[in-house]
């Protein structure tokens, strides 16, 4: 039987599970709100922050945001030394688990222990953290391991140490559990062998990049130029070779077909179709394929999206694996809107979604 405090924490984990909206975020962020309970990272330096941060303030296109630290660990964000965003103490059961699960991620940490540290039985531990983070504790911890190893590679720590220290017991279980897309010592290496053709384009919706592996489109952003469109594709693939191939427009107008929008080839009734190479989580691909399957014109929720892929609990998880799309339009994550209705965080910019939806419905 659930007691007082569990259920309180149950409407404090409830609360918290609310979209966090990017826009709103960022506004937070410039007025350096000490009070708001998110996280930000800045992509071209790698560090996260709280909002209230002193640091110089970053271009709002490199910023990602975050509801906790360790989902910032976990994306392989290192904590800024100047705020110190690990330090405070955060009072909800919740908070009490991931402090836990952070700090013995690379050992085995049983659902016996994390509820005797939070007070709570093991049952409710499992179901209050998949309330809010839309995985187990298991899952979580992960996760943080392959963060850690992310880190690590990144900041040249030898393959085998990284590894290890990571909490893998092998190479192999490394390559299955971290989700690298690559091998570990490919990763390592950043990304070196991988060739990218990409174009830009005008569209009605801004500027658009689209970059492609020999396997299909791995990149379609928005922009306000052409520059910071080819910018985009820079920043995402650092180490890539990329190299301008203008016969890729033919992804530009397969783009445009999926939301309406005119283009020669769809005026005389035929309709091209863009070969993906999405990389990203099992669940992550999961969520992509959901929304392709969202018909033209129509919107769902987070929560109903989570719903038909069959786990209701998967929310926020959903808004993250949303937010996180490498392919605009094709993938099309402005199809996905609050629970009111009213339009949410969107990493190419709210009028753009707004845009793209009176697109479809036009």
């Amino acid at each position: 039987m659930s007691s007082k405090p569990q259920i309180a924490a149950a409407r404090s984990i409830a609360a918290l599970a609310a979209d966090l909206d990017p826009e709103t975020a960022w506004q937070q962020l410039l007025a350096r709100d000490s009070a708001a309970r998110f996280f930000y990272a800045v992509t071209t330096t790698g560090i996260f922050c709280r909002p209230g941060c002193s640091s110089r303030r970053p271009l709002q296109s490199n910023v990602r945001f975050f509801r906790s630290a360790a989902e910032a660990r976990a994306a392989g964000f290192r904590p800024c030394k100047r705020c110190r965003p690990e330090a405070a103490a955060q009072g909800s059961p919740l908070d009490t688990i991931r402090r836990h699960i952070e700090a013995k991620f690379d050992r085995r940490v049983s659902l016996a222990e994390l509820g005797r540290i939070a007070g709570l039985s093991p049952f409710t531990v499992q179901r209050l953290f998949k309330h809010e983070l839309g995985a187990s504790p298991l899952q979580y911890q992960r996760a943080l391991r392959a963060g850690s190893l992310r880190s690590a590679l990144k900041q040249g720590e030898p393959v085998t140490d990284a590894i290890y220290n990571a909490g893998f017991g092998s190479a192999s279980r490394a390559y299955e559990g971290s989700q690298l897309g690559m091998t570990p010592t490919r990763f390592a290496q950043g990304g070196h062998g991988e060739r990218i053709g990409y174009t830009t384009a005008h569209s009605p919706f801004g500027w658009m990049v689209v970059g492609a592996t020999a396997r299909g489109l791995c990149w379609l952003a928005l922009a306000a130029s052409s520059a910071e469109a080819e910018s985009s594709l820079r920043a995402e693939f650092p180490l890539a070779t990329l190299q301008h191939d203008p016969s890729l427009a033919g992804l530009v107008d397969a783009a445009l077909c999926v939301v309406g929008a005119d283009t020669g080839d769809a005026a005389n009734g035929y309709e091209p179709q863009a070969p993906l190479d999405l990389r990203g989580t099992a669940f992550q691909l999961r969520v992509w394929q959901a929304l392709r399957a969202i018909p033209r014109g129509q919107t769902r929720s987070y929560s109903q999206l989570a719903r038909e892929m069959g786990n209701a609990n998967a929310t926020r998880a959903v808004a993250r694996a949303c937010a996180t799309n490498r392919v605009a339009l094709v993938v099309p994550c402005h199809r996905v809107v609050g629970a009111s209705g009213a339009l949410t965080g969107y990493r190419w910019g709210i009028e753009r979604k707004r845009q793209l939806l009176d697109a479809e419905r036009a």
